[in-house]
């Protein structure tokens, strides 16, 4: 660490310190996962403290040193070594070692902007001040409007695109996590519940509504809080999947209800999709892959969630299954829902049994495997399905059984799509619908759209219409889609939703309103 000495930073040329003694006001309550500064040629350096303890070889015995990760890599740093021995890993260049009382609280997260400028200068001087009570979602048209544009929405900083574009995904114009905004803390809750659901709520959601923008400093209060209280580490500072977020806060943090219940007994907040590549499908539907996923784990929800998270079949940037996927504006839970009605497949009266091996048959999607007993004995009497083992027959509400000749149609039950979270190469964003309803428009989000300055400036967040979108992914668009066999001829943002889709939210409005 050639230069650095004589700024009161451990050397790495013989292991010893070999600095001034400098003040003794630091170590303000430090702790590992600590954001500090720490003042390198009159200019601050940021970072997140690894480690903290004693370096052999000191020649001033109990002194404390920390090992800090810092958020720039820099000439003569490491990646986590110092004098031969490991302390902590990070990517090299970024480890420097420190007296703990030279680190300082990141000056750019303190509370007070009035008594320190940093902390609103380093982020471009945008005002996001914490906005109390309740907030509800974006839905007039003005309002929706006043969303588009630059420095709009959730600022990225620092590897937090995977949190940004779920919590704008999540709460931008939609009421179906608000319960988390509100719940009372219990005996089971952590002790800091409290304080992390107000941060969520006035410091990010609702100023994301009223003010349409939240600062990075306000985002990376939250992702502060996750790294220390749950299981999930490097939240801060490292590239991570929406999955992970969402299982540290919703599972671990705010304790939610499980937005899934599986027929398994299992409980999710999320469905991953399973399903075998299908090489005659060259642009496979969500809702294709939904049947498909659910055929092949014969398994059921128990209800209706008022949200369905669907990741898709890919893993982060590195495999996806198929190279475009259409996402289905309407999802049909009907035949995944356990003991629901359905209809049958043949004759469109209330379905008795159903057989998997029939999937595909007699129609398309789950809806091809339920029969009424009539046409069940008839279908299977089909010499090529005479031997199909897996029929299995339906539990019916008693009271919709007695109903089932007199109420015509059987209702199907859908689910909307009102956001698609998209990876590329490492970056997160989401596509997003402005409202509820069919008419609703739709928009881009991305929290690192453009930026001020290089190594030491800022992201500006960005928020676009999408007004010709539905032309790519609704009926007639799927035909346009199949004459276009090269990505790169697509236009840029229907070519994100339809190659890049990570994670598709539905939301059923009818189960919100009581649920």
């Amino acid at each position: 660490m050639a230069g650095i000495d004589q700024l009161e930073v451990v050397s790495d040329g013989d292991g010893v310190y070999d600095t001034p003694e400098g003040s003794l006001d630091g170590e303000e309550d430090l702790d590992i996962g600590s954001m500090v500064e720490v003042v390198i040629k009159e200019v601050p350096r940021f970072g997140v403290i690894r480690w903290i303890g004693n370096i052999p070889g000191d020649k001033k015995d109990g002194r404390k040193a920390a090992g800090v990760e810092m958020e720039d890599s820099e000439d003569g740093l490491s990646d986590g070594t110092f004098s031969g021995k490991r302390y902590f890993s990070c990517a090299p260049g970024k480890a420097l070692f420190v007296l703990l009382r030279m680190c300082h609280k990141d000056s750019r997260f303190l509370e007070s902007v009035s008594s320190n400028p940093r902390a609103s200068l380093a982020f471009g001087s945008m005002d996001c001040q914490p906005v109390g009570g309740s907030v509800a979602p974006l839905s007039a048209p003005d309002d929706v409007r006043a969303m588009f544009g630059k420095n709009r929405g959730i600022q990225g900083h620092q590897n937090s695109c995977y949190l940004d574009a779920t919590l704008f995904s999540m709460f931008a114009f939609t009421s179906v996590f608000d319960n988390l905004l509100f719940r009372p803390q219990t005996a089971h809750d952590i002790k800091e519940y409290n304080e992390v659901q107000r941060v969520l709520r006035e410091e990010i959601v609702n100023p994301l509504r009223a003010n349409l923008f939240v600062r990075a400093d306000r985002i990376m209060k939250l992702r502060t809080m996750l790294d220390h209280l749950s299981s999930v580490r490097g939240l801060t500072t490292e590239e991570k999947d929406p999955e992970e977020f969402l299982h540290s806060l919703l599972a671990q943090i705010l304790q939610a209800e499980p937005l899934l219940q599986l027929s398994s007994g299992q409980e999710a907040y999320h469905y991953q999709l399973f399903v075998d590549k299908d090489e005659k499908l060259n642009l496979p539907s969500v809702q294709t892959l939904f049947d498909q996923s659910f055929l092949t784990s014969d398994i059921k929800l128990k209800q209706v969630p008022s949200c369905l998270i669907i990741q898709m079949p890919r893993f982060g940037k590195d495999y996806k299954m198929y190279p475009r996927i259409l996402p289905s504006m309407v999802l049909d839970v009907t035949d995944v829902i356990e003991d629901s009605p359905r209809q049958c497949i043949i004759c469109g009266k209330l379905a008795e049994y159903e057989c998997r091996e029939c999937f595909g048959q007699c129609g398309s999607g789950l809806e091809s495997i339920a029969f009424c007993a009539k046409c069940m004995d008839k279908v299977h009497s089909h010499k090529k399905r005479g031997a199909h083992a897996s029929t299995r027959r339906l539990k019916v509400p008693p009271d919709f059984q007695m109903l089932a000749d007199h109420c015509g149609t059987i209702p199907r039950v859908y689910m909307e799509l009102f956001a698609v979270v998209c990876i590329e190469t490492s970056h997160y964003v989401a596509f997003t619908r402005c409202g509820s309803g069919a008419d609703a428009t739709w928009c881009f989000f991305d929290s690192m759209a453009d930026r001020k300055g290089e190594q030491h400036g800022y992201n500006i967040p960005t928020v676009v219409e999408c007004g010709d979108l539905m032309q790519w992914v609704g009926d007639e668009g799927s035909q346009m889609l199949h004459a276009v066999t090269d990505n790169k001829a697509l236009p840029d943002l229907p070519r994100r939703l339809l190659c890049d889709a990570y994670m598709c939210f539905y939301q059923s409005p009818k189960v919100m309103m009581y649920r």
